[in-house]
């Protein structure tokens, strides 16, 4: 057991805690067993503060690893330690994909399991929960079997729940065929934000994955100019020379924090000036590799650092699509607070799923890359927040790093039916996170 000092990947929130790794069900039971409060953590790749507990056990789920064989109609058991690199690693030049994947590959199973991530294709496909088949679930009251007929109460808790229920060990999902590691693209670049909107709602159906980058510092007819990107995977007949290669491992790396100040109004500007215009206005049918399309970031190690040792904020939030009017009202509020966003992204999202706390909802999602710094900034947020909850929508918690309790209530509206099964699955209340303590869903 090691004492650590850890933070999300926006390296806001840090705390210390014990770190221990289990490599079996059987360790993490005797970990539990003397814990008086503990969370699991994979990568860190959540943005705030859900995988760390501060004065707390934090067990490692690296060790948790394996992965089984492939069956024929693509049903895979995986360790919850695997990360979708290392699984893809394996299944890609077997013919298979992971059916929902976030914008990076470092994250493990286990991680997206408890975030219910959600890829490009929401619309299409739903979060990685819905492709889930069966789940280990290690809790203080026991190990359990879980699926959506056995204990499904426990299972839909579990996906997306934050870690909350217990510790995942192995999960049991169904992939998806692919024939190459290509992905046949669609580029368009929009001139404004009603523009992209209103194409992503009459073309977003005809193709498996979508999203837009969205300009949030333009202002005036050109506010929420962006460049839309969809795509299929391509199949052999599509392609002169097909093949099945997993992704390249990362080789750049950003080797120290960036100066602070660095990602501002000004560099931030100019740097979506140069994206913008270099996009196509219109390109069909671009090869991309399943690297190029899905996770972009990770050709670059260590990015977060980019945003200087102050860090940054992730803002995710969902609305429904009778309220789409509150992505525009967002992006006009970025657009005159003078608040950088390095990177905005929009989708669609398709219907929800059954998890209790899970994040989508039918609609829209944005997401925003705040730097820490601005002074503006804090009132931005609570202003967004605001709009959220007018809205009836709700902001994604696995990048949470400033929510309250009471915004947290209203933008879950199951939340006690959440912590109804949680206090049964935890009754000494050890399942804990420092996210868990800010927004006290730890349990009464």
């Amino acid at each position: 057991m090691t004492r650590e000092r850890l933070s999300g990947w926006g390296r806001t929130l840090a705390s210390i805690s014990e770190v221990q790794s289990p490599t079996s069900e059987d360790d993490v039971v005797r970990e539990l067993a003397h814990a008086s409060g503990a969370i699991a953590r994979g990568l860190g790749r959540s943005y705030g503060d859900a995988a760390q507990l501060s004065g707390g056990l934090v067990l490692d789920n690296r060790s948790l690893g394996g992965i089984g064989a492939i069956a024929v109609d693509g049903v895979v058991s995986v360790g919850a330690g695997v990360s979708i690199d290392e699984l893809l690693a394996v299944t890609i030049p077997l013919g298979w994909f992971i059916p929902v994947t976030p914008g990076t590959r470092q994250v493990t199973i286990g991680g997206a399991i408890a975030a219910d991530v959600h890829g490009k294709n929401h619309h299409r496909d739903g979060s990685l929960g819905d492709h889930v088949l069966a789940m280990r679930l290690v809790t203080p009251e026991g190990i359990f079997t879980i699926s959506p007929t056995a204990e499904p109460e426990l299972f839909w808790a579990t996906i997306g729940g934050m870690g909350l229920t217990g510790i995942v060990t192995t999960v049991t999902m169904r992939l998806l065929k692919i024939e190459t590691d290509k992905v046949l693209v669609d580029t368009t670049r929009f001139s404004n934000l009603d523009d992209v909107m209103a194409a992503m709602i009459d073309g977003d159906d005809d193709y498996r994955y979508s999203v837009a980058w969205v300009d949030c510092m333009t202002k005036g007819s050109s506010m929420g100019r962006a460049i839309l990107t969809r795509g299929e995977h391509a199949t052999r007949r599509d392609l002169q020379s097909p093949s099945l290669v997993a992704p390249a491992p990362t080789r750049l790396r950003v080797p120290f924090n960036a100066p602070s100040g660095l990602l501002n109004p000004l560099s931030i500007r100019a740097f979506n000036e140069v994206w913008f215009r270099s996009a196509p206005r219109r390109r069909e049918g671009e090869e991309q590799s399943l690297g190029t399309f899905f996770h972009p970031l990770d050709g670059v190690g260590d990015w977060n650092r980019l945003y200087g040792r102050r860090g940054f904020v992730q803002y995710q939030f969902a609305v429904a699509d009778a309220r789409a009017e509150s992505v525009v009202r967002a992006i006009e509020r970025l657009c005159t607070s003078g608040v950088p966003s390095f990177l905005a992204v929009l989708k669609r999202f398709g219907p929800a799923n059954h998890g209790v706390l899970s994040f989508p909802l039918s609609g829209w999602t944005l997401a925003l890359d705040l730097p820490v710094g601005p002074a503006a900034l804090p009132g931005v947020l609570d202003d967004l927040d605001e709009m959220v909850i007018e809205a009836g929508g709700r902001v994604y918690l696995a990048k949470d790093s400033r929510l309250n309790p009471e915004a947290v209530r209203v933008m879950y509206p199951r939340l006690p039916e959440f912590l109804e099964i949680k206090n049964r699955i935890d009754p000494r209340h050890q399942l804990a996170s420092d996210l868990a303590r800010r927004l006290q869903l730890v349990g009464k």
